[in-house]
């Protein structure tokens, strides 16, 4: 259950993706062996919390958020992670399996300039990952792209 919803929203989008099931992953590392990818290729969807509602926030696995960035690229001057029920809430998803794709709401979504290639994301669901074209899920899901992430370390 879950990932129907992902799914649905993908065909009405005309996006082509893929459901992989991968079992339960303790860490990014594993989750990426699992899948076959490199972290980098596995996008974090975050829900991030403004006064005045919700954003999406697509991150490459192996890199953090800027929250300066970030709220400057939203135009506001406080943001938050949600606790997880808040999260959950405001998708319909459980923190851990939130992709912006069947969303319970149209939440705006802001990617990574560095997001690219074949991308894994959350599917709706514990124990999947759903593994999409980046540059075709960013078009479909209207996304703001900037960079929002922290600079990398070395």
């Amino acid at each position: 259950m879950g990932s129907e919803r992902a799914e649905a929203d993908a065909a009405a989008r005309g996006l082509e993706i893929e459901i992989v099931e991968r079992g339960p992953a303790g860490s990014l590392d594993e989750a990426a062996a699992l899948l076959g990818v490199s972290p980098r290729e596995i996008v974090k969807t975050l829900v991030v919390k403004g006064k005045d509602g919700y954003w999406f926030a697509l991150v490459p696995g192996d890199r953090q958020i800027s929250w300066p960035k970030l709220r400057a690229a939203i135009g506001v001057n406080k943001l938050q992670l949600p606790p997880a029920e808040q999260a959950l809430e405001a998708t319909g998803y459980e923190r851990g399996t939130i992709v912006p794709l069947g969303s319970t709401t149209a939440w705006p979504v802001f990617a990574d300039a560095s997001i690219s290639g074949r991308i894994a994301v959350g599917a709706g669901r514990h124990g999947a990952s759903l593994l999409v074209d980046a540059a075709a899920l960013i078009r479909s899901l209207d996304a703001t792209v900037a960079d929002i992430c922290a600079d990398p370390e070395g």
